[in-house]
């Protein structure tokens, strides 16, 4: 990966430098309790488009990155270490300078949440240097070279397979030194998507590259000597099994070699998966492609949590005022703690909050399911080391998982409110009945849902609970942990 000097990025960063930057795009409020905030910073070609944001009268500090630390496998030894598996693990002297190092070469995306040991190996520097590829200082530089695909829109591809195939494109990218540019997105080809952002990936998340690099790309397409030279290439440039079985980029060496799964399967916990590589290298890509939520679909989340929490949390509110509802309220001035710090935390949901997606239907062609009741066991071991669990984000298909959670009575079920398959329908057939807005909106609600509860319970076999535990454990959440109803189709 080509390194980007201290000098340049500080000259990139220093001309907006004192300009508040990260910006929260949406709000939903009841009361001013149930707030949620989507971070989606304003960082778009090579930072320069790094300024000032308000929404609702609120503005935020910009995040600055620096240089990166070099690789070292110590540092990753530092965080199996933590799991006492290692027996080599570090003091904490060492522990300490490592940290140091890190803080001070600013290999920090503002992307990442937790600390280094509750995220894969190396994900701060990995992100860094995806976005610094991916965002070139100058995309019209005859070295630079492209990769151009359309999303997959394969009968009955789900929108994970389509997901874990762009990651496998960002890794050919990323191995032959192109920057990736993302065409047609069928699943944002709805009416919800609108102007530029309808049937781009543009319309969920922020763009895996500049506006400079995609107007650059896009007039190399037209250009038969561009094609020749090999400057550009598209997805029909490669086979199938090095979009989704091709090699994982070595720029940052081998970390999964020393990394640690914290998943259990059948009351254990597992010492490795199959396919280590693939499974570090698809969190690191999913979390690039899914860095920053739009406004638009921070909108989505924020309704889905309104409609799901808002009543649960007026009453919270009501039941801490003493005294009638004070009439300056809402004309009150917020102080600088409320506007700069307090207003950056996330929407609040009842925690701790358990995940839950049970995958059934077709699924069964491909991998052995499992009933609910396995799910709510696996529920049942979680709550018996932590007493004070009772709330589950039901993620599922089928209608028949809702009508069992209500027998439940112990415990709070919440999930979005959308028409469920009756019977063993096909996935496709199910989202087609939903419609292209619904069935796209649907599981992407769900799916951040799920990397941000403090627990999750899914299956190996499916795509889906895959990709979230990539997104959790490139999120803060490794140390959660991962309960498993079944290894079949082990990844």
């Amino acid at each position: 990966m080509e390194p980007l000097s201290q000098k340049s990025l500080e000259r990139i960063v220093s001309q907006k430098a004192l300009k508040l930057g990260n910006s929260f795009s949406c709000q939903i409020c009841v009361v001013g309790f149930l707030c949620g905030v989507c971070l989606t910073s304003l960082f778009l070609a090579a930072l320069t488009s790094i300024g000032s944001f308000e929404f609702g009268g609120i503005s935020f500090s910009a995040i600055s990155m620096g240089a990166s630390p070099q690789n070292s496998s110590s540092e990753i030894i530092s965080w199996k270490g933590l799991l006492a598996t290692h027996p080599a693990a570090p003091t904490y002297e060492q522990l300490r300078h490592f940290r140091h190092q890190a803080i001070s070469e600013g290999a920090y995306p503002p992307w990442i949440l937790g600390s280094d040991e509750e995220n894969y190996p190396l994900t701060r520097i990995v992100q860094r240097d995806i976005w610094i590829h991916q965002h070139p200082m100058n995309c019209k530089d005859p070295n630079i070279r492209f990769l151009v695909a359309d999303w997959e829109r394969l009968p009955g591809f789900g929108i994970g397979a389509q997901i874990a195939g762009m990651s496998g494109l960002l890794s050919i990218a990323i191995n032959e030194k192109r920057v990736l540019v993302t065409n047609y997105y069928n699943r944002a080809d709805h009416d919800g998507c609108k102007g530029l952002s309808r049937s781009s990936w543009s319309c969920y998340f922020f763009p895996e590259t500049s506006q400079e690099c995609r107007d650059r790309a896009s007039e190399l397409l037209d250009s038969e000597e561009a094609w020749k030279r090999g400057i550009i290439t598209a997805k029909e440039n490669y086979s199938s099994k090095e979009i989704w079985t091709g090699r994982t980029p070595r720029t940052w060496g081998h970390p999964w070699s020393y990394l640690q799964p914290t998943t259990e399967v059948n009351g254990s916990l597992i010492t490795h998966h199959r396919k280590m590589d693939q499974r570090w290298w698809k969190a690191q890509a999913v979390r690039y492609l899914m860095r920053f939520q739009t406004e638009y679909l921070c909108g989505l989340l924020n309704a889905a949590r309104h409609a799901v929490f808002g009543k649960e949390a007026a009453k919270l509110v009501l039941k801490s005022l003493n005294q009638e509802w004070p009439k300056e309220f809402l004309n009150a001035p917020s102080s600088d703690i409320e506007r700069y710090v307090w207003s950056s935390h996330k929407p609040w949901v009842p925690r701790p909050l358990l995940s839950m997606h049970v995958r059934m239907g077709d699924k069964a062609c491909e991998m052995k399911v499992v009933e609910f009741e396995e799910y709510m066991h696996l529920a049942q071991r979680i709550r018996k080391r932590f007493p004070h669990l009772n709330s589950v984000w039901l993620s599922t298909e089928m209608q028949e998982v809702i009508d069992k959670s209500k027998n439940y009575t112990g415990w709070k079920f919440y999930y979005t409110n959308v028409t469920r398959q009756m019977g063993n329908t096909t996935m496709a057939s199910y989202e087609a009945s939903l419609g292209r807005e619904t069935g796209t909106n649907n599981p992407l609600v769900n799916f951040f849902m799920a990397a941000e509860a403090d627990f999750f319970i899914g299956a190996l076999g499916s795509t889906w609970c895959f990709l979230i535990d990539g997104m959790r454990n490139t999120g803060g959440k490794s140390m959660a942990g991962y309960l498993s109803v079944n290894k079949h189709r082990f990844w």
